[in-house]
């Protein structure tokens, strides 16, 4: 099956207001930009994201956060974003904060038909016992808190654990390096991060891909996620593949005279 489509309109559509992505990327590793930008054409409003990060101030998922179309954020990581920092201080935007491990696996889960695990992380704090600030009120309160998660001990073992739920989005968005029109994809090293568990965690799967390959062309022992996760493709122009951001530029300074 063909799942190519010719524009970045094509690719994001059915996502209306309301919907939840599964956004991958780490940092701005490995983001999907161009089918964040359309939706920031879109206009699409009251989008719930989960993604490792928001991105950072007008790049990423800030542009999405900076143009309020973001009403709520599952995210382990809020830091490098003072536009989040506010928004959610002022009561405008509800977060759940993830363990990232947690938030990987949640992702995984929900891919795999899986519809809930135990683990011990969290256990003993906020994370299971509740009362995190998903939403405060604009004036210091809080106005929406984590509830409560139930935590069990097992046979055999002496530890608590608590029960998290799957992760199962309206549509998941990658960015991959690779890609053949049956959708398997490639990942370029540490761009491979939340990508896959991204895709997984879609009903419906968009990726954007640096190079279109023909199908048969990817060794089958170098796809890191199988075609059947993926439902549209996105080539990429070279310009498009190329704008590639750096979170914080480090240079040493000029030796020369």
């Amino acid at each position: 099956m063909d799942k190519v489509v010719a524009t970045p309109a094509e690719a994001v559509a059915g996502i209306s207001d309301g919907a939840t992505l599964a956004v991958g990327g780490f940092g701005l590793c490995g983001i999907p930009s161009v089918l964040i930008a359309e939706l920031h054409r879109s206009g699409v409003a009251d989008l719930e994201v989960v993604s490792n990060n928001c991105g950072v101030d007008e790049w990423g998922l800030g542009i999405l956060l900076q143009s309020k179309q973001i009403r709520r954020m599952v995210s382990s990581y809020v830091g490098e974003n003072k536009e989040f920092a506010r928004q959610y201080l002022e009561g405008e935007l509800e977060v759940e904060l993830t363990p990232q491990g947690t938030l990987a696996e949640r992702l995984r889960a929900g891919g795999a038909g899986i519809p809930a695990f135990y683990t011990p992380t969290g256990v003993g704090s906020q994370v299971a016992d509740g009362g995190l600030p998903w939403k405060y009120d604009g004036s210091g309160g809080v106005a929406v808190a984590s509830p409560p998660k139930e935590v069990r001990v097992f046979d055999g073992d002496e530890r608590e654990f608590v029960l998290e739920h799957a992760i199962v989005a309206d549509f998941g968005l990658v960015r991959a390096w690779k890609g053949d029109r049956h959708g398997n994809l490639v990942f370029n090293k540490t761009s491979r991060n939340f990508n896959p568990l991204a895709a997984m965690s879609g009903r419906v799967t968009v990726a954007e891909v640096e190079e279109l390959v023909e199908p048969g062309q990817l060794d089958p022992d170098e796809v890191h996620l199988p075609g059947i996760y993926v439902h549209r493709v996105l080539p990429l122009t070279p310009e498009q593949a190329a704008d590639k951001r750096i979170e914080k530029r480090t240079v040493r300074p000029s030796t020369e005279a």
